[in-house]
Order: C-alpha cells, then sequence, then structure tokens
C-alpha cells in the first residue's frame, strides 16, 4: 500500500528531516515495522495454510473456490511484503530498482481490489443461495465460480495497473532512493501544467479506489447480508450458519482495516488538506492506517479457525472445513425449497385446484 504523505514526489521526503516531532514519527516509524512483521509471518504461514488444505485436503466445492482465492490474494501481497518492510526500516529508501516498486505497489492494489471483488461475489453468492435456491441447486457449480473468480482477477488486474504505471523512481537531496506516485509522468515539478496534471490525475485515482474499492462493494455486501438475515430470522433460526458468521467477520475485518486508509485518502484531496494541522495528521495517521491495512491480509486464517468454534481442540483442518462447508448454507435453500413446494402442494389441494 502506498504512504500518501510520501506520494506526490520525493522532495517532500526531505521536508520531514527539519519536523521537530522526530520522536513521534520515529515510534509510528518502528510500530509500522513491526506491524508488518507480523502480518509477514502470518500472512504467509495462515494464508499458505489455507492454500494446502483448499487444494489437496478438500473437495473443490464453489465455497472452497471462493476461500482459496481469498487465500492467494492474501498470500502472494504478504509473500512480498519484506520489500515493504525494507523500504521501511531504511528510512524509505529503495534500493530495488523501479520494476519492483512498481510492481509491489501494484500488488498492494490488487490484494485490495481482489479481495473486496471477491468478498463482493461471495455475498452475491450467499444471497442467491437463499433468494433463488431452485436456480443455485441447478446452477452453483466449481465450474462456473472458478470461470467468476477468473473475471474478478482480471477486474483487479485492470483496475490496479494504473498503480504499475505511475509509480515511479527518484534519487532525493539526501542520496535516498524514494519510490512514489509520478502522476505527471515527469521530472519537472516545478512547472504549473505539470502539477495540475498531478493533482487531476491524483484526485481520479483516490476516487476511483474508492469508489471501486470501498462504496460500491460494501453497499453491495450490506444489502446482500441484509436480505440474508432476514430469510435467516424469517425462518426462525436461532443461529446463523457457521459459513455466514465467517463471512460476515472477514467483511467487517476488511471494512475496519480498509476504511481509516480511505478516510485519510479522501483528506489529502479535500480543501482543507494544505492547513498545516491536516497535513500533520495525514503524516502522522497514514503510516498508521497503511499498516492496518497490511494487516488485514494476514487475519482470514484466524477468523475461519476462531469464529463460531465451540471447542478450540479441533484440528485445524477441521476448522477450515467448518468455515468453508456448504451444509449448512444448502440446509437454507431447502428449507426455502421444501416451503415453497409445501405451500403449493397445500393450493393444488384446496377445491377448484385440482386437475
Amino acid at each position: 500500500m502506498e504512504n500518501i504523505s510520501r506520494s506526490s514526489g520525493p522532495e517532500k521526503i526531505t521536508s520531514s528531516a527539519l519536523d521537530p516531532s522526530q520522536g513521534i514519527e520515529r515510534i509510528l516509524h518502528l510500530l509500522s515495522i513491526v506491524v508488518y512483521g507480523v502480518a509477514c509471518l502470518l500472512g504467509v504461514t495462515g494464508n499458505g495454510l489455507v492454500i494446502w488444505i483448499a487444494s489437496f485436503k478438500m473437495e473443490k466445492t464453489v465455497n472452497v473456490v471462493w476461500f482459496l482465492n481469498l487465500a492467494l490474494a492474501d498470500f502472494v501481497f504478504t509473500f512480498f511484503l519484506p520489500l515493504s518492510i525494507a523500504y521501511t526500516a531504511l528510512g524509505f529508501h529503495w534500493p530495488f530498482g523501479r520494476f519492483l516498486c512498481k510492481f509491489n505497489s501494484c500488488l498492494a492494489f490488487l490484494n485490495m481490489f481482489a479481495s473486496v471483488f471477491l468478498l463482493t461475489v461471495i455475498s452475491l453468492d450467499r444471497c442467491l443461495l437463499v433468494v433463488l435456491p431452485v436456480w443455485s441447486r441447478n446452477h452453483r457449480r466449481p465450474r462456473l465460480a472458478w470461470a467468476i473468480t477468473l473475471v474478478t482477477w482480471v477486474a483487479a488486474s485492470l483496475i490496479s495497473s494504473p498503480y504499475f504505471l505511475f509509480r515511479d523512481t527518484a534519487p532525493s537531496a539526501r542520496n535516498v532512493t524514494s519510490c512514489y506516485n509520478n502522476f505527471a509522468l515527469s521530472n519537472n515539478y516545478t512547472s504549473e501544467e505539470s502539477r495540475r496534471l498531478w493533482r487531476r490525475r491524483h484526485r481520479a485515482m483516490i476516487l476511483a479506489r474508492f469508489v471501486f474499492g470501498f462504496l460500491l462493494p460494501f453497499t453491495v455486501i450490506v444489502v446482500c447480508h441484509g436480505i440474508v438475515a432476514f430469510q435467516v430470522q424469517r425462518r426462525r433460526l436461532a443461529k446463523s450458519p457457521k459459513p455466514l458468521r465467517i463471512i460476515a467477520a472477514v467483511t467487517a475485518s476488511f471494512f475496519l482495516c480498509y476504511s481509516p486508509y480511505h478516510i485519510l485518502s479522501l483528506l489529502e484531496m479535500s480543501k482543507t488538506s494544505g492547513s498545516p494541522v491536516v497535513k500533520r495528521a495525514l503524516h502522522l495517521g497514514v503510516p498508521l492506517a497503511s499498516s492496518l491495512a497490511f494487516f488485514n491480509s494476514c487475519l482470514n486464517p484466524l477468523l475461519y479457525v476462531f469464529v463460531g468454534q465451540k471447542s478450540f481442540r479441533r484440528s485445524v483442518r477441521g476448522a477450515f472445513e467448518g468455515a468453508f462447508g456448504e451444509d449448512a448454507l444448502l440446509s437454507l435453500s431447502t428449507k426455502r425449497k421444501s416451503q415453497a413446494a409445501s405451500q403449493t402442494e397445500i393450493r393444488m389441494a384446496q377445491p377448484g385446484n385440482q386437475v
């Protein structure tokens, strides 16, 4: 994830050297490194375990396809997280070259878009399973799920590709190479035309990221969860099935981890961003918000294991099978289908309706 307080150009990095409150920055700096390290360790091991179990130990159901791809997105991102850890530890000096600068930034946003798109697809799948049980029974197949995930990955790749285009490297006055967003695709920062182009593209990127990576997906997710919750309550089920609680927990963690980052991004493009107070808030808040967004990539395996568990003595494989299982979900659609059949039989048994 880009650090938006350091994204406008290499000249912004030199200004932090004269900041009187370097003590706070140093603490946040170390905290970011710790969070990145924990996210990398837990993300690679946890998501790697999910991929191994889902790939080789479980039947390829539709749910397994969804969560396997979600784990793949988080695994690839956390696997390359040491590049960001090194960049932060070296005082935002990027020694890995321009290509990896572009690749690392693009990969972070690919993870974000792929994750939220997959969560949206999963929510739609849950909703259709409850609302259209007959259609789901006839068409809900792993092959269709793989085709949908392929479209999801392509869409996430397309919308994150501008970050590969605009990311660039440049040496600063302190002989430190920065990895930053060169929205103007120019090294001339004194030209008013370049600055205007930079601001226009920067706003467009922030708005596109907020709308397609946050606002629209979560609107769909909330509506789908509302419909499913209404159907569950309507059928007088005391508790929702564990897979429903799992996806609710995964969605909530994504929202809580990414909402501060999006809020600060919108604040940066607001008219108040030029004030010293807002600049200071962005400079101190963005590292924490970025760290929180990073940390989301290691949370899902923990949620699969611990959410809804009545006993912690179950094996990890058993926990994943319970999280990805479809029996409880299919029972909802079966119950709805049986209720519809019963109502049909009652209507047909009424006088005047018999053939």
